[in-house]
C-alpha cells in the first residue's frame, strides 16, 4: 500500500499554480514546490508520477482560468470585441500565464503550421468566439474566419507588448483601436465578397456599404 501523502492533490497543485504564477514554469521544481509546501519533494511523488504531470496539471489550471476571462467577455454586448478585450486582459493580469499558453509553439519549438491550423489549437473557445462574429455580421465561415485571424494576430500583438511592458495603453484605448481595426476589416471583407454588380442595372450608388 502506497505511503499516505501529507498533501492533497488539490493543495499541492494550488502551490505549483502560484509559483508558476508568480516566477514562471521554469521555476516550478519538485525543490522549490517542496519548499513552499513546507516540506521536502518527497511528498509530491507519493500523489503525482513526476513534475511532468505537475506541469500538465498546471496548464490545464491556467487554460481554466484563461476560460474565465473568454466567458466573460462572451457575456458582453459586443461579444467578439468583448472576447478581444478579455485576451489583452488576460496577458495583463496574468503574464506568466499567459507566456507559457500564447507564447510558445503548440507543437514545440521546431512546429511550423499556418495560423488556421494554430488558432483552433491554442484556444479551445475558437469556434465558439467565430459564431460571434460570423452571426450577427451575416458571414460566411471563411470570411468569419479570415477576420478573427486579422484581429487575433492584432490582439495578440497588444497582448505580447503589455506582457514585455513595450507598450501601457490603458484598457479604454485598446478597445477603441480594436474597434477602429474591426470596422475596417469588416468593410474590407464584405466589399470582397459581395456579389458584383451588372453593368447594365447598376450605379455607383449601389456600392455604397
Amino acid at each position: 500500500m502506497p505511503p499516505k501523502s501529507k498533501f492533497t492533490r488539490e493543495e499541492i497543485l494550488e502551490k505549483a499554480l502560484q509559483i508558476v504564477r508568480t516566477e514562471g514554469m521554469d521555476k516550478l521544481t519538485s525543490r522549490e514546490l517542496g519548499m513552499q509546501l513546507g516540506s521536502s519533494a518527497r511528498p509530491v511523488f507519493t500523489v503525482f508520477q513526476n513534475m511532468e504531470e505537475v506541469k500538465r496539471e498546471v496548464i490545464h489550471l491556467a487554460k481554466e482560468i484563461y476560460l474565465r476571462y473568454v466567458e466573460s467577455g462572451l457575456k458582453e454586448k459586443k461579444a467578439f470585441g468583448g472576447v478581444g478585450l478579455a485576451y489583452i486582459t488576460f496577458a495583463m493580469e496574468e503574464p506568466k500565464l499567459f507566456q507559457i499558453l500564447f507564447m510558445s509553439a503548440p507543437g514545440g519549438e521546431d512546429a511550423s503550421a499556418s495560423i488556421s491550423q494554430i488558432l483552433p489549437l491554442i484556444d479551445e473557445s475558437y469556434e465558439k468566439i467565430l459564431r460571434t462574429v460570423q452571426e450577427p455580421y451575416g458571414l460566411d465561415r471563411e470570411t468569419a474566419d479570415r477576420l478573427y485571424q486579422h484581429l487575433w494576430t492584432y490582439s495578440h500583438g497588444i497582448a505580447v507588448m503589455s506582457v514585455t511592458h513595450l507598450c501601457d495603453y490603458s484598457k479604454e484605448h485598446i478597445s477603441e483601436m480594436m474597434s477602429e481595426v474591426f470596422q475596417g476589416l469588416l468593410f474590407l471583407l464584405k466589399k470582397e465578397t459581395a456579389p458584383s454588380l451588372n453593368p447594365d442595372n447598376g450605379n455607383s450608388e449601389n456600392n455604397k456599404a
